[in-house]
């Protein structure tokens, strides 16, 4: 099958989809052929932590299924994700129609299409909720939520879903569903296609011109266009961002100085000047010098002042920091910094929490190499690649 659906495939399993049963308690997997030939699964009822996915695997198989649909108004997260991860490594597409509901956990599931087609308002979405029948602490709660929202991003990530979607998710109750219009499905990267872009567009039926005579291969510099984004700009000002909480104002360029102040996160700078690593600053009327990892500076672009980085990588030329980056299976940034080496980042910033229960999430799943790490990012001149 072509890489997008067509139109009349669509209309053919919806017409299929839309005389459906109602949903079980239990996922329920139904094979089934449009009459155009498509084969499909129609999963139903909700997703529970006991639900065996080794039935949706065979059926798969021995339909020859392309594509699956869902009935479910949601259920255990982590069983959704598991039949996501599942239909993704199946290569299978996921096709959602508004008048067959799939939210809440569903919507994760759904997530796993290698491609993936919603009508606006097919897909619901809000945060997700302990069952009331496990009893559980205040504390244990917390760690739980903070746990399974680094597992979710995790997995949006790997989905190539802007993880920026769970942030709208928590804006809605459980009890409460928010669903999704077309721009914000294609905002999040919830759905690959839709109706207009399932036809085969006009330009890719034009005969394609022949390729110019290639040139030769020149140092891995960057394009012309991208020269001015190497330039570093002057530090003048800045905030102090230390993961204490605070930082010293040294005496001289060296840490082991005498301190004449220490600093809290937040307090204002002015930057004299430079020597190696150090910056010569001025704070509360005196001067010194402090660490340049401990200054956020205002004239740098590295993200909002309170987020974290997930740097994992980094790289002494743009060209390699690029095609690492665009190589990636899941999105990544690079920036370039003060010592004009180029660091390769997740695309997203994160609280210091999220970011620490994230890159463990990661490096647990080999998403990310052990030795990437958090942090503020206080050094990153601006972002130079890639999404």
């Amino acid at each position: 099958m072509s890489r997008s659906f067509s139109v009349r495939v669509l209309l053919c399993l919806a017409s299929v989809l839309l005389g459906a049963a109602a949903a079980h308690a239990g996922l329920q997997f139904q094979a089934g052929q449009t009459d155009a030939g498509l084969h499909y699964i129609f999963v139903s009822g909700d997703f529970a932590y006991q639900d065996d996915l080794s039935g949706f695997e065979a059926l798969a198989r021995s339909n020859a299924s392309v594509a699956v649909t869902f009935q479910s108004p949601g259920g255990n997260i982590q069983k959704a994700m598991e039949l996501g991860r599942l239909v993704r490594r199946l290569g299978l597409k996921t096709v959602q129609f508004r008048a067959v509901e799939c939210a809440s956990a569903c919507s994760l599931a759904f997530l796993g299409g290698v491609l993936r087609y919603a009508e606006p308002g097919a897909i619901g979405v809000h945060k997700s909720s302990f069952s009331g029948d496990i009893p559980m602490s205040t504390e244990d709660a917390v760690s739980g939520v903070q746990q399974m929202t680094a597992e979710i991003i995790t997995y949006m990530i790997e989905m190539g879903v802007d993880p920026a979607l769970l942030q709208l998710s928590l804006q809605y109750d459980s009890d409460d569903i928010r669903y999704l219009s077309k721009s914000e499905m294609a905002k999040y990267k919830v759905v690959t296609l839709d109706f207009e872009a399932s036809q085969p567009p006009v330009a890719s039926q034009l005969p394609s011109p022949q390729p110019a005579p290639a040139q030769p291969p020149v140092a891995s510099l960057p394009p012309a266009s991208e020269y001015s984004s190497l330039a570093i700009p002057q530090a003048r000002t800045g905030r102090i961002r230390h993961p204490k909480g605070a930082a010293p104002l040294k005496a001289r360029a060296d840490g082991k100085s005498a301190t004449l102040v220490n600093l809290h996160n937040g307090s204002q700078v002015v930057i004299l000047g430079n020597v190696a690593r150090w910056y010569r600053v001025q704070a509360n009327g005196q001067v010194g010098h402090m660490h340049d990892t401990w200054v956020y500076v205002d004239q740098y672009e590295s993200g909002p002042f309170e987020q974290r980085h997930i740097q994992v990588k980094s790289f002494d030329n743009l060209a390699d920091a690029s095609a690492y980056a665009r190589s990636s299976s899941i999105p990544l940034s690079a920036y370039l910094a003060t010592n004009g080496w180029f660091a390769v980042t997740l695309e997203e910033t994160f609280d210091q929490v999220m970011a620490k229960n994230l890159a463990a999430e990661l490096k647990a799943r080999g998403a990310i190499p052990d030795d990437a790490h958090m942090t503020f990012g206080n050094t990153y001149v601006r972002k130079v690649c890639c999404r």
